[in-house]
């Protein structure tokens, strides 16, 4: 579904992504994990077209992507939810949401997109004439990832949903993760969350200064013993 092809990438002169070539699988839950550094959340904007591809391909469908702009990516089912949330605060729930569906084939759908979003989500729709800087952080996150599947993606990237959370929203918000990836969407996941980001995930890639060491299957990274000493604490 998404290739990528010896990826550099980074930011002015200094190289983060170095020589990356790896495959997400079309129906997955795939996991980066990895220290603070390594170029995780690099990875995931040069997908996005955020950050720029210094050498190498991003293949999507078997089509090279790595020159076209970030709108013309989220046209085409990429779509990242950043890390922060980075919602209008001053703006409510459902304008929020509204702005997911910029495009022309998103805004077609618009209406449909948002029921599924509050069929998924409840509580987003509970809140959709509130402000969404009055939202909590919980709250906040769910409306971020709702926004993000209103443009329809195919591929839904997501950078540390769970950050700053309180344990008992953490659970809910991989919970609705996996519901997203049952529903057919795929699902790119950058988290310090290791231990139930890897209990949810078909896939993971472990990346070490700018490149990824280890992958496999979720349940091979849990077993394995280099991740459990240096990301499990066991």
């Amino acid at each position: 579904m998404l290739e990528l092809r010896k990826i550099t990438s980074g930011y002015e002169d200094i190289e983060i992504v170095k020589g990356l070539s790896l495959k997400l699988e079309q129906g997955s839950i795939t996991t980066i994990i990895g220290s603070n550094g390594v170029g995780k959340t690099t990875t995931i904007r040069t997908i996005s077209g955020i950050n720029k591809t210094w050498t190498g391909e991003i293949l999507f469908e078997g089509k090279p992507i790595h020159d076209l702009p970030p709108h013309k990516r989220v046209e085409m089912g990429i779509v990242m939810v950043p890390e922060g949330r980075r919602l209008f605060p001053s703006l409510t729930v459902r304008e929020n949401l509204q702005l997911g569906a910029f495009n022309k084939a998103a805004a077609a759908k618009a209406d449909q997109r948002l029921d599924e979003v509050l069929d998924l989500f409840p509580r987003v729709g509970e809140r959709l004439d509130q402000y969404a800087g009055t939202l909590s952080g919980g709250e906040q996150q769910m409306v971020a990832i709702s926004r993000g599947l209103m443009s329809g993606p195919n591929i839904l990237m997501l950078d540390e949903p769970s950050l700053g959370l309180a344990p008992i929203i953490v659970q809910q918000i991989f919970e609705l993760i996996s519901e997203v990836r049952r529903r057919g969407t795929t699902v790119l996941l950058v988290e310090q969350n290791v231990h139930k980001s890897l209990m949810i995930s078909d896939y993971a890639w472990v990346m070490e200064n700018g490149n990824v060491t280890i992958n496999g299957t979720g349940k091979e990274l849990m077993d394995n013993p280099e991740v459990k000493k240096a990301y499990l604490g066991l």
